[in-house]
């Protein structure tokens, strides 16, 4: 449990990330994939079902004793905030009303915000699309842990710790490595979401108001479905930057395991991705990938070799155009 870890810095490379050039092959070989681009009619519908699910979910729970309450936040709370968590993921590309309604998009993600109980949609819109116009870009991309994450979480029992308090840094990450300026959306994002915070205390009292923050806490720290933060980008084997995962907790998680598919054609919805790589298969079926996300957990805490600098870095070139 105290073996440290030999890695002492990032993997840093000079090349470009792989999705662009692969983006432009596959499109060469296969044009119908775009025909798969553009929004998807039902997101928005799920979405509503979920909101609603979590909202009865509440109600239930207001008169539970507290150790039903824990239970149930764990057991099915955290499962299906950190699922809204990557259904606003999804609204962040367009995908529920389509590019020529970026601001229905905007408004709808803080709706599919509410049960998360923390203000995040706006914000996570503005760094996400940073994240893949500069996969890996020192300064930029937030997903890249943090100096200190790296030199400090650097033995077994503290990367356990550190993938339980993984919502903790991604919330802190940006204002240490790339701080922007507050938004009109993120302030309207966090009247929003404060005001329905205190209207669920006020109605239905403490116990909700535990399950929906205690849940989204839960479902994005040690939790099956968390294992997509680390098999995403975390560099398992040598020079290979993303991998994908084609297990069945894709279907909680409008298919993100399909991380390289996304990569390389962020545009289509995570519904159609299985489509794309059924059609260029030969760009996929030879490329790490996963089938546990629990395994990738298990791995990398387990793994003296694996620590939070297990990540591609590159230094950016000319014009950096962030959000």
């Amino acid at each position: 449990m105290g073996n440290r870890v030999a890695r002492e810095d990032y993997e840093w490379v000079y090349t470009d990330q792989p999705h662009a050039d692969r983006r432009k092959e596959i499109l060469a070989k296969y044009p119908e994939i775009k025909s798969l681009m553009g929004p998807d009619p039902k997101l928005k519908w799920i979405v509503c079902m979920m909101v609603a699910i979590q909202f009865l979910a509440f109600y239930l729970v207001k008169d539970l004793d507290w150790k039903w309450v824990l239970f149930w936040t764990y057991a099915f709370g955290s499962c299906i905030n950190h699922s809204m968590t990557l259904a606003i993921h999804e609204i962040s590309h367009n995908t529920a009303f389509g590019n020529n309604k970026a601001m229905w998009n905007r408004y709808f993600a803080m709706f599919a915000n509410l049960p998360i109980g923390l203000p995040y949609s706006a914000s996570f819109k503005r760094y996400h699309l940073d994240h893949h116009r500069y996969l890996g870009g020192d300064g930029v991309d937030v997903d890249i842990p943090t100096e200190f994450e790296g030199w400090f979480f650097c033995t077994r029992f503290r990367k356990f710790i550190w993938i339980i308090l993984q919502p903790l840094f991604y919330a802190i990450r940006p204002l240490c490595i790339n701080p922007k300026p507050i938004s009109q959306l993120e302030v309207t994002n966090v009247t929003f979401q404060l005001a329905f915070d205190i209207l669920l205390y006020w109605v239905w009292g403490a116990k909700p108001v535990v399950y929906m923050l205690a849940g989204s806490m839960l479902g994005m720290g040690l939790h099956p479905i968390s294992g997509h933060f680390i098999a995403e980008h975390y560099m398992f084997l040598k020079g290979h930057e993303t991998y994908s995962y084609y297990g069945s907790l894709n279907l909680l998680t409008f298919n993100v395991g399909y991380h390289n598919e996304h990569h390389d054609f962020p545009s289509i919805p995570g519904r159609r991705l299985p489509m794309v790589k059924k059609i260029a298969a030969e760009y996929y079926d030879d490329l790490p990938q996963y089938t546990s996300w629990v395994q990738v957990l298990y791995d990398f805490i387990m793994d003296d070799a694996l620590s939070p600098y297990s990540r591609i870095k590159r230094r950016l070139k000319g014009d950096v155009k962030q959000e």
